[in-house]
């Protein structure tokens, strides 16, 4: 995947996280309960933390995912590697929410929808935005998402960091 320029930076604040929450919920409420959600580490833990509060669930599991550096040419062909992951014993037969912050790739979110669903669960992706653009995926998108974007996202908790946390075109996020 290549990028032809400067991604646009898209500031977010506190009101339009609130407002991000009030699209996903009647979403998810109109389409599932959930016995469990999975917050990806770590842009879905405030997110996360949101919704679950929003949608009184209170089982709430975290996992990590990390996709090694890899060359260019087979960068988004690396197997992910789960450096903490829910036991399968708490997904088995279970929904399960998984929520993450944004959908770039969407390597991140479907292979823990895989890991959930070899576990027994079945789980349904959430994120904050939604970037076809950057998905390598052609069929699969998130189940739920408050907005479509082509910018990188830029949280209001991730604002006191300064710009030098910011990715450069090219990042995977």
């Amino acid at each position: 995947m290549s990028f032809s320029g400067p991604i646009r930076h898209e500031l977010l604040t506190w009101a339009d996280v609130d407002k991000l929450v009030d699209v996903l919920v009647p979403q998810i409420k109109g389409v599932a309960t959930f016995d469990a959600m999975i917050l990806i580490t770590r842009g879905g833990i405030i997110p996360g933390g949101l919704l679950a509060e929003a949608l009184d669930i209170r089982d709430v599991l975290t996992a990590a995912v990390f996709f090694p550096d890899e060359a260019a040419s087979t960068r988004y062909l690396a197997m992910p590697n789960f450096l903490q992951f829910p036991d399968d014993a708490l997904l088995a037969e279970r929904r399960i929410l998984i929520v993450d912050d944004v959908w770039g790739s969407g390597r991140t979110s479907t292979s823990v929808r895989g890991r959930v669903k070899a576990a027994g669960g079945e789980g349904a992706t959430c994120v904050f935005h939604f970037n076809p653009y950057r998905s390598l995926f052609t069929k699969a998108e998130p189940d739920f998402y408050g907005a479509v974007t082509d910018a990188y996202i830029v949280f209001p908790w991730e604002l006191d960091r300064g710009v030098d946390h910011i990715r450069v075109a090219g990042s995977e996020g």
